[in-house]
């Protein structure tokens, strides 16, 4: 058998890459953001932050959080019939509107 090489965030050259607007610093508000416990998340990967990191195939998910784990946030997902727990920084994380006006 032949070994693969890589890590677990090999061939996303496309699906990490950043828009023309996106391109720059790293803004402060998406790294300190704070979330509440049962508030809906959509999973997106900022490629310029390696840790806290998740996973390629959860890109786009929606999850809802779980519990904070120091400055990492466990957020809970459903993998077809799994319900799966993942430790991601605040940073990969973006705030989802459930339809109401909050």
């Amino acid at each position: 058998m032949v070994k693969r090489i890589g890590s677990s965030i090999r061939k996303t050259r496309y699906k990490y890459k950043k828009s023309f607007r996106e391109k720059g610093k790293l803004s402060l508000t998406s790294f300190f953001q704070r979330f509440d416990i049962g508030q809906s998340v959509c999973l997106k990967t900022n490629s310029a932050v390696q840790k806290g990191g998740f996973h390629p195939k959860f890109t786009g998910r929606v999850g809802i959080v779980k519990k904070q784990i120091g400055k990492c946030y466990a957020i809970l997902i459903k993998d077809q019939n799994k319900e799966k727990t993942l430790q991601v920084h605040p940073v990969h994380l973006k705030k989802v509107q459930n339809g109401t006006n909050n």
